[in-house]
């Protein structure tokens, strides 16, 4: 009953202002929220419980727009079906706008009803500033990044433009239904290789430009991959695909960390500085065989794609003009010590998927991270420097 007219009054500035008064200090006590005044008849009970209420729906409203959160249905950019990429998230941003502006107005129609009840007109403002608003506004470039996540998401099978909410996250692979991802199709092993080349199909990038494609009419593809590249920084030398291959290359992962509080679900195997080989496993659908899979799908093939672009460029070099042999020869010798790192990945790799690592998600991801040694990237990070972590 007293729930939500609490609620209403411990978020007034009318309580902050008695705390501050009964404790001038940085903490506040539990006995000092018990000594404030808190009776109020019936009719004022009634106007902030229907405050109160609603700035709880709108709280919730907010955070499930998130992946992370329990109810998350589906990010809403995707939501709404505009020509255009752009179009969808102007309507996305202009929704939160609003969420944003009803939250404020709430707030400080609380605030004046119980600085009213108390006459306190003269002492205290119900003006709320926007930087007190804990709600989300609209950010071009995290909003995009929210949506190459959860496209990728999509890609490993976690979400489904067919059905909203949380489809998959089991153990093992086990249960997994293809037949529920009609619309964009899931990876077939949960495997997506995410390197700056685009030596892959499957790629990261690549899955991203079918994802648009498909939420989005396909006609307008270029136009919406140029917005995407836009929005998360383009150089000026770059392509949209390249700004966007990039990116999950190269920011995705710390992003990610970011976001699932260094326990991630995405787990970015990858053979060393130089990144000649870098993939995203979906942690529940890893298996005992999903090693030896990378190997076989990716790695080994990749060696054999580097060595024959080493030889490529060795013909092109004899043709080429003095400015361009020395670009080319940059590139080859970058791919020769790209070569030797992958070698020496693909020799680890082979070692761990002998061992046919099996994963207990009771355990947590902490535990279960640490069983692939330095085959995977941001290790400390992720699993903490030793008992002192803990």
């Amino acid at each position: 009953m007293w729930l939500y007219p609490m609620l209403g009054y411990l978020n007034t500035g009318l309580a902050e202002y008695l705390l501050k008064t009964i404790n001038p200090t940085l903490n506040t006590n539990v006995g000092e929220v018990q000594s404030l005044p808190f009776d109020y008849d019936s009719e004022l009970s009634a106007q902030v419980t229907q405050l109160a209420e609603e700035c709880v729906k709108l709280a919730k409203d907010d955070w499930n727009a998130s992946e992370t959160a329990w109810d998350f249905k589906q990010l809403p950019i995707v939501t709404f079906h505009a020509v255009t990429l752009q179009r969808s998230q102007d309507a996305a941003d202009a929704e939160c706008l609003a969420r944003f502006a009803r939250m404020k107005e709430l707030e400080e129609k609380n605030n004046r009803l119980f600085i009213d009840a108390c006459g306190l007109q003269d002492e205290l403002s119900p003006e709320v500033p926007n930087d007190q608003i804990t709600l989300y506004k609209p950010n071009r470039q995290k909003d995009i990044e929210r949506l190459l996540s959860y496209a990728l998401g999509c890609a490993m099978g976690r979400f489904s433009l067919d059905k909203p909410g949380l489809i998959y996250a089991n153990s093992g692979n086990e249960g997994f239904d293809a037949s529920q991802y009609k619309t964009f199709p899931a990876d077939s092993d949960g495997i997506i290789p995410i390197t700056e080349i685009d030596w892959f199909d499957d790629a990261a990038a690549r899955r991203f430009e079918e994802f648009v494609g498909v939420a989005w009419p396909n006609e307008h593809l270029e136009e919406n991959l140029k917005f995407v590249a836009e929005s998360l920084g383009a150089k000026s030398s770059e392509q949209p695909r390249d700004t966007i291959r990039r990116y999950y290359a190269d920011d995705f992962y710390t992003n990610h960390l970011q976001t699932y509080k260094r326990r991630p679900i995405y787990w970015m195997f990858t053979s060393g500085k130089l990144g000649a080989f870098q993939c995203l496993v979906y942690l529940h659908r890893y298996n005992e065989g999903t090693l030896a899979r990378m190997r076989t799908e990716y790695v080994i093939p990749l060696q054999g794609k580097i060595n024959a672009r080493i030889d490529q460029l060795e013909g092109d070099k004899s043709k080429a003009a003095p400015t361009h042999k020395k670009r080319l020869e940059k590139e080859q010798e970058l791919l020769k010590k790209q070569q030797a790192e992958l070698v020496k990945f693909d020799e680890k790799l082979r070692h761990y998927a002998d061992m046919r690592i099996k994963l207990d998600l009771d355990d947590g991801v902490k535990v279960n991270y640490g069983k692939f040694g330095d085959l995977l990237a941001n290790v400390t990070q992720v699993c903490g420097r030793g008992e002192e972590d803990e």
